[in-house]
């Protein structure tokens, strides 16, 4: 006797052939089914049309601790001005969450990351929304060591920033422009 799991296909093909005698075991009911489908996508679609295109936030919505303008660098060269290589950025937590992760390879030059002049933030590039907000306010305290990756949390209210947006990432005294989220 083969103890072995049947593959995907077989269980598709097993769950298949059982549905096809179903709807004909139960033709009534296949229908009733179908229409209660319809009903559901119906009302999703109304619903979605009804909650209309979200609104940006008002311009006003965070106070902007510091200028965000800093100099642009290429991803590349983000290392010999703030001793950082750019890890990824992702969203997490269900789209509430941006996880920036960065590796230092300079800890002389990586000890102004979280500078108060310049704190490290998010800019989403389509709608120039800044994202600085650290969860529960976490940032590395403590010497940066060289080969090390480390993470920032920021919050993302509104999901506004999500996977395959490009954005500004700032960190120290520089910026890498278009940033594709993962």
């Amino acid at each position: 006797m083969d103890a072995r799991r049947p593959s995907a296909r077989g269980r598709l093909r097993d769950l298949t052939a059982r549905a096809r005698d179903l709807s004909r075991a139960h033709p009534r009911r296949t229908g009733i089914a179908a229409v209660v489908a319809l009903a559901v996508a119906a009302g999703a679609v109304v619903l979605l049309h009804q909650s209309g295109p979200r609104e940006r936030p008002p311009a006003d919505a965070a106070p902007v601790p510091a200028a965000w303008t800093r100099p642009a660098v290429a991803a590349a060269d983000l290392a010999a001005r703030v001793g950082v290589r750019l890890v990824r950025v992702a969203a997490t937590g269900d789209g509430g969450l941006l996880d920036l992760r960065y590796q230092v390879i300079d800890p002389n030059l990586a000890d102004g990351l979280h500078a108060p002049s310049t704190p490290p933030a998010i800019v989403d590039e389509a709608s120039g929304l800044v994202l600085h907000e650290l969860l529960m306010g976490h940032e590395h305290s403590g010497a940066l060591k060289a080969a090390i990756t480390y993470y920032l949390i920021l919050e993302n209210p509104g999901n506004w920033v999500h996977r395959g947006s490009r954005v500004t990432v700032l960190l120290g005294d520089a910026q890498v422009e278009h940033v594709l989220v993962e």
